[in-house]
């Protein structure tokens, strides 16, 4: 089904760019949305997953502006590289405690003292 997919947006879109995951954006010849503009659409690199879209070009994907930002443009000193969503992986975020980390954390002050009747 995905090759179908990819044949169909060729055939039908243009190519509009490429970002630096290997991502390509594309743009219908003919069809159109519910307002009126072109569809957009992603074929993705690898997993199709919408997370991996960088930021340059979530805004053209969502017609927020009219062409995809530049990928060379300047970085602000508290902006961060843009890395999908990890949710499920390996590399996921884990509190301390987590089973994944070996189970154990500090105790603290506020930790739960099951109620026990008659006490």
């Amino acid at each position: 089904m995905a090759f179908l997919d990819t044949f169909f947006i060729r055939l039908t879109s243009r190519r509009i760019g490429q970002d630096r995951f290997g991502n390509t954006y594309w743009e219908a010849k003919a069809r159109r949305d519910v307002q009126g503009r072109p569809i957009r659409r992603v074929l993705y690199a690898g997993v199709p997953e919408a997370s991996s879209v960088p930021p340059e070009w979530w805004g053209w994907i969502h017609h927020t502006t009219a062409a995809p930002l530049p990928e060379d443009a300047p970085r602000r000193a508290w902006q961060k590289e843009h890395r999908p969503n990890l949710t499920g992986t390996p590399e996921a975020w884990r509190p301390p405690g987590h089973d994944a980390r070996g189970g154990q954390r500090p105790a603290t002050a506020g930790d739960y003292e099951a109620w026990t009747p008659g006490r």
